[in-house]
């Protein structure tokens, strides 16, 4: 039986690896700049209709920050087509889904139909591009959302400055050191012509790709896009600033008291290189192999055996510029946040000397090709793969080579940038702490 079991497990650890398929997909660009990617998939009738444009948080002047993500909210005010406060039920009545985010590097709009509304999914987002009504009625409104979700996820919740502490001290130049939801008062001092200009600057079709996934017959869907997309004017060429960060030679230490919490919490953060960089993709396995599940080396030894922490993690941000990879823990009982420092710079100092067991590598590389598997499994999630990969990686293949990247991976590069990036003298260290109460 025991045989039977090995052999079974041995089975499933590798599943994935039979399993991954590659994504077929065809892409072109349109006449005025913007960029279109099919894939068919005929295997449901679903069908994904998304775009991604070349604007985020690093976008934005130092004065007038949280216009992209303003933006992810503002453009479902209406058009000249769409009534102000139709587009999700123009949506949702005819079977669909939709929603936006953004990020430093990007904003990213799409909606999920069943496949006989290709052409409506189509439409919604040429009408979102060529006919936005942005007035003062839409962006007052919005400007009270915006509000709203800051306090919700940043002002009022319990460790939710994090982010902004550790941006703040990583990067002096480049614009990741504000958050996207960027400054209340700079939405609130904002007029209506600075929110058109940023439109037009951003907002155009060469400044953006066009994804559309799914049950989709390819000559067809050209022609709709084309009659729908095709006759969009094109945009000046977007301006891109580039900005240079000194590297970091000495320990930064920081606090910061938050009133809604009541456990201390401690991160450390290091600056690290751009997610194109194949140091960042050891970084990525780095993370995993420290803190991903219960059985990770911080997990196990912290939080499982010496029972010090309520939580640990390690995780890799990489962003189109620079990237951040941050560790950090929240203690449990009378441990000190010094004390879960030293245990967590303990395992890191073991990956920095030596190799990582044969046993371990294999199980980080069957995560890599499971996750891999995972991101692929929609039309979706392969419309933004696809999306995400011309954009910002400028190689739409890595959906289907980028778990190459990580199969190759040895390990002595994962010892080697550990001990390029990961050390004391590069680092922030931030003592996240519940706000002291003045005694009466």
């Amino acid at each position: 039986m025991k045989h039977t079991i090995t052999l079974a497990g041995a089975l499933l650890l590798f599943m994935p690896l039979l399993h991954a398929q590659q994504v077929s997909y065809e892409e072109y660009d349109l006449d005025n700049g913007m960029h279109v990617i099919l894939h068919q998939d005929n295997s449901a009738p679903v069908v994904t209709t998304s775009v991604m444009y070349h604007v985020g948080a690093k976008d934005e002047e130092s004065d007038k920050t949280g216009f992209a993500h303003f933006f992810e909210h503002l453009l479902f005010e209406g058009t000249e087509n769409i009534e102000r406060g139709e587009w999700f039920k123009l949506v949702t009545s005819n079977g669909g889904s939709n929603n936006a985010n953004t990020t430093q590097d990007r904003t990213y709009y799409y909606e999920n139909f069943p496949s006989n509304n290709l052409e409506l999914g189509l439409w919604m987002e040429s009408e979102r591009l060529l006919h936005p009504i942005i007035n003062q009625i839409g962006v007052d409104t919005q400007k009270e959302v915006v509000q709203e979700e800051k306090r919700l996820r940043y002002d009022n919740s319990p460790y939710g400055q994090w982010s902004i502490v550790v941006a703040e001290n990583l990067f002096k130049n480049h614009p990741y050191r504000w958050q996207t939801i960027g400054s209340l008062e700079h939405l609130a001092s904002a007029t209506l012509d600075d929110f058109k200009r940023f439109n037009e600057i951003y907002y155009v079709p060469n400044n953006a790709v066009l994804v559309v996934a799914g049950d989709i017959d390819i000559a067809k869907t050209k022609k709709m896009i084309q009659d729908y997309f095709g006759p969009i004017p094109r945009g000046k060429d977007v301006p891109r600033k580039t900005y240079k960060e000194e590297p970091i030679t000495e320990t930064i230490k920081t606090k910061f008291y938050d009133p809604n919490i009541q456990i201390p919490l401690l991160m450390m953060a290091y600056r690290t290189p751009a997610q194109t960089e194949r140091d960042a993709y050891v970084l990525d396995m780095i993370s995993s192999y420290l803190s991903s599940g219960q059985s990770s080396k911080m997990y196990k030894k912290i939080v499982d055996e010496k029972k010090m922490a309520l939580q640990v993690f390690a995780f890799n941000n990489s962003r189109e510029d620079y990237g951040s990879y941050i560790v950090g823990a929240l203690p449990v009982g009378d441990n000190t946040l010094p004390d879960l420092q030293k245990e967590i710079d303990e395992e890191i100092i073991k990956i920095q000397k030596d190799l990582i067991s044969e046993r371990d590598y294999q199980k980080l590389q069957n995560q890599f090709e499971n996750n891999f598997v995972n991101s692929n499994s929609s039309v979706s999630g392969i419309a933004n793969s696809l999306a995400r990969y011309y954009m910002l990686y400028d190689d739409t293949n890595l959906i289907n080579t980028q778990i190459d990247i990580y199969r190759s991976i040895t390990r002595e590069e994962i010892r080697d940038v550990a001990r390029k990036y990961l050390n004391p003298n590069q680092r922030l260290e931030l003592e996240y702490l519940p706000e002291q109460k003045e005694s009466k």
